[in-house]
């Protein structure tokens, strides 16, 4: 990535997927989890909610906002979506007025380190992958249909045409 105009376009379609993928689940699923120590389907969209003030606001950007790092997990999928699509919708504008002209490459302090600050903005999307890819696991396992991300899930393969692979 080298400009904020390559984040948006970026920052766009990784905002798009999470919300198809949330808008997926079902309140019922929200308590799914893999095992007895792992996180449930609900703790890991709600992370993602937060996780995008607490991030810019390490390398310095404020004005997104969502519920604090200890607010309960909603008991309703239409309350996390509500609070990723507004958080979300502002991490471009945010990012834009706090890094109108700087330079991507350049460092900043970050969780003790040194990060360029291309890496913020692209380690905000890898960390959305990353958990959208947790929660598609999870939504299997509570019987929820996986739409695909980054590709067509097994379910859409046929209306590309495609045989589904075992």
């Amino acid at each position: 990535m080298s400009s904020l105009q390559d984040f948006a376009l970026d920052w766009a379609h990784h905002r798009d997927e999470t919300l198809r993928l949330l808008a997926a689940l079902s309140d019922d699923a929200l308590h799914t989890k893999t095992d007895a120590d792992g996180r449930t389907l609900g703790r890991i969209a709600w992370h993602m909610v937060q996780t995008l003030p607490e991030m810019l606001g390490q390398a310095g950007i404020t004005g997104v906002t969502a519920p604090a790092h200890d607010a309960p997990i909603p008991s309703k999928v239409a309350d996390i979506v509500a609070a990723y699509a507004a958080a979300s919708a502002a991490v471009v504008p945010a990012v834009q007025a706090a890094w109108d002209k700087a330079d991507l490459r350049a460092n900043i302090p970050m969780y003790g380190q040194q990060w360029p600050r291309r890496l913020v903005l692209s380690g905000l999307m890898y960390h959305e992958a990353h958990h959208r890819g947790q929660m598609t696991v999870l939504m299997r396992q509570a019987g929820l249909k996986v739409p695909g991300v980054f590709g067509p899930a097994r379910e859409e393969w046929e209306l590309y045409g495609m045989p589904t692979q075992a």
